[in-house]
């Protein structure tokens, strides 16, 4: 059997996936959590519906900047160990930010890697793990075709009114403009919707990927036309330990008064805002939502709050709406999350359904809502696959 290796690097967590290459059907999946602290990998083995390994990885003396690769090396020894029969064809990494460039996915290759290492400043969380992991995969499968697949692709078509900030021309000319990222789980929502609801008319959806990263899109006839999510992935929803939109009056302010560096505002605005921030407690909404402490309820109620305002938003961009897809860590397990922000919405026509929101059903919306409410698990390593298998046969 060959298998195609996918590889979803976020900023705390590694996510990789083994695809039958002619069927694209899913063997394994290794989910590596908290790298940055207490590493914990989860094993779904597929070809055996119940069998789930869970492996605590100590790394005393591997720095959090090199956890992502020692994780990986861990899985291909894994690999070598307990699947010496088959053999891999190809790698399909999610690439965080593609640029103006890279609208399509792309094979990768050293020239093309310089192109991204470009772009690190525009994704500051991501691009250097995304990056770092491909030269890994290289030095460990030189013999391998690797793809990437950007984050940013499914947006690139967005109208131009959407795109372009009020700023000069000539900066939006040199690349400066609104971008979108969650694409990839935005696409797999998509074209689910699309096999879920054949026989039902749905033109007009909002999708909500809330996780630790946090962003919405409008998806109007399978295609985005709107984001939260702009130049950078530090825009849109106040997210984990991202300040979300924010005057930029306000950054202006602090870096002058507080005389801080462009670097050590950078590291405000991703690393050191957000509901850890707000509520001093945890990046963690588990465990906030576990809290009784008030700062964690006020973090909580300010990302639902902000997140309602969003979906104003973009409903205007659609001129309308039709479903509302909860999707992500946060979107499909917390229904307390989904009730709170469904509840902000009603005066758009959406009602909750409190027995099926508590099930986590697809469809949880009340009989008398005009607005269909779904909780739908995402699959980016899906489309990473779908992806790799077809630019490697082509």
């Amino acid at each position: 059997m060959a298998l195609i290796l996918t590889v979803n690097a976020g900023s705390s967590s590694l996510k990789c996936g083994l695809f039958d290459s002619a069927t694209l059907v899913n063997v394994l999946r290794f989910n590596f959590s908290n790298i940055l602290e207490n590493t914990q990998l989860k094993i779904f083995d597929n070809r055996q519906d119940t069998n789930t390994e869970r492996i605590s990885l100590a790394m005393p003396d591997v720095s959090p900047k090199h956890r992502h690769q020692a994780c990986l090396e861990y899985l291909s020894v894994w690999l070598k160990t307990h699947l010496s029969n088959v053999a891999l064809k190809a790698i399909g990494h999610r690439v965080v930010h593609g640029g103006s460039k890279f609208n399509q996915p792309t094979l990768l290759t050293l020239d093309i890697v310089k192109d991204l290492e470009a772009l690190t400043p525009l994704a500051p969380l991501h691009q250097p793990y995304n990056l770092k992991l491909i030269n890994t995969c290289r030095e460990m499968w030189p013999e391998l075709p690797q793809a990437a697949c950007f984050d940013t692709m499914f947006h690139a078509n967005q109208p131009t009114i959407e795109q372009h900030y009020a700023i000069p021309n000539h900066y939006a000319d040199a690349g400066i403009k609104r971008y979108g990222f969650h694409g990839l789980s935005y696409e797999f929502i998509s074209k689910k919707l699309q096999s879920i609801f054949a026989d039902v008319e749905i033109s007009k959806t909002i999708v909500c990927h809330l996780g630790a990263g946090a962003s919405m899109c409008a998806i109007k006839d399978g295609a985005s036309i709107a984001s939260s999510m702009g130049f950078s992935a530090a825009d849109g929803l106040p997210m984990a330990s991202r300040c979300g939109s924010i005057d930029p009056g306000v950054l202006l302010y602090i870096q002058r008064h507080y005389e801080m560096s462009t670097d050590e505002l950078e590291q405000l605005i991703y690393r050191d805002s957000g509901w850890a921030a707000v509520s001093g407690i945890s990046a963690d909404m588990k465990t906030l939502e576990a809290s009784k402490e008030d700062s964690a309820t006020r973090a909580i109620d300010m990302f639902c709050y902000r997140s309602a305002l969003e979906v104003g938003r973009l409903s205007a961009a659609l001129e309308g709406l039709d479903c509302l897809v909860f999707t992500g860590g946060i979107g499909e397990n917390s229904v307390n999350i989904r009730a709170n922000i469904s509840k902000r919405i009603q005066w758009l026509g959406a009602k909750v359904n409190k027995e099926e929101n508590k099930l986590s059903a697809l469809e949880f919306q009340d009989k008398n809502s005009s607005v269909k409410l779904l909780c739908l698990p995402t699959d980016e390593e899906s489309m990473i696959a779908q992806h790799c298998s077809q630019l490697v046969q082509h």
